[in-house]
């Protein structure tokens, strides 16, 4: 039964709705393809923490209203900025754009973005950070930074790499051209591209499976991989060692061994 959030004018920049044990967030600002504002972005945060928190919560779906996935930062807010002081705008990119991003990486649960449309810019960012990207045929995907004469943010530089390789990402950013879904999908960009139609019911199917699932063993599965190209060999494995001896603890990885001694389907909780 979906749960939706209350519609005050700030709660209402991102539609929340809990269903099946899946956190539904959308963002909620189709007039200007969901650009994110700053109070967009603190909500938005908070509904990742909220979901990483909640043991009634077990999987996340990131979509977007109208025709637009997210358009990215919206710039028109901060465009009459006057004079500015060295370390302003690496200040806000660390509590602003990083921290969302953040929030996505080290949510406890798993994260698809289902993207309905343009992703562009931070808005390509925040569908990237997801753990699995479903996309629909009309989805595009653009780092547009370049095309503003900026730098990447909000994690760009850090995830394209490990996604694509670094001669690939510098192509996507040195020329800031679209991507297609299908095109994304080639370089595995994304896990799936489906019809308009179907985009909904795909991410919906995926999410209740993740939700089905073993949580902690998921939760830290994605640390895991997360973690895997930053570090050596050495402290993969030991992480690796370390999640199993935390997992081992967990009712979930008890069900799982017996139903398979018992040879039936588990019956996981979330614990």
């Amino acid at each position: 039964m979906m749960t939706p959030s209350p519609e005050d004018p700030v709660e209402s920049l991102v539609r929340h709705a809990t269903d099946n044990q899946v956190s539904w967030l959308t963002l909620n600002r189709p007039e200007s393809l969901n650009a994110i504002t700053p109070d967009l972005r603190e909500l938005l945060i908070q509904r990742f923490l909220d979901a990483s928190a909640d043991p009634a919560v077990r999987a996340v779906v990131l979509t977007g209203a109208g025709r637009g996935f997210c358009a990215g930062a919206d710039l028109r807010g901060g465009a009459a900025a006057g004079e500015r002081i060295s370390g302003d705008i690496a200040r806000t990119i660390r509590r602003g754009a990083q921290r969302l991003i953040a929030a996505v990486l080290d949510c406890e649960k798993p994260v698809i973005a289902a993207v309905n449309g343009t992703a562009a810019g931070l808005g390509a960012h925040l569908a990237l950070a997801c753990d699995l990207v479903i996309a629909s045929e009309s989805a595009r995907f653009i780092e547009v930074f370049v095309r503003r004469g900026l730098v990447p943010d909000g994690g760009g530089a850090y995830l394209l790499p490990r996604l694509v390789g670094p001669r690939r990402a510098k192509e996507l950013m040195f020329f800031g051209d679209a991507l297609t879904a299908v095109e994304a999908e080639r370089l595995c960009l994304v896990n799936r591209v489906v019809p308009a139609d179907g985009l909904e019911k795909t991410a919906r199917a995926w999410a209740e499976r993740l939700a089905a699932g073993p949580t902690r063993a998921l939760a830290l599965t994605k640390q895991l991989v997360n973690a895997s190209l930053d570090g050596d060999r050495a402290t993969a494995f030991a992480a690796e060692a370390a999640a199993q001896e935390i997992n081992m603890t967990t009712a979930d990885a008890n069900e799982g061994v017996t139903s398979f001694v018992e040879r039936r389907e588990p019956r996981y909780r979330g614990r």
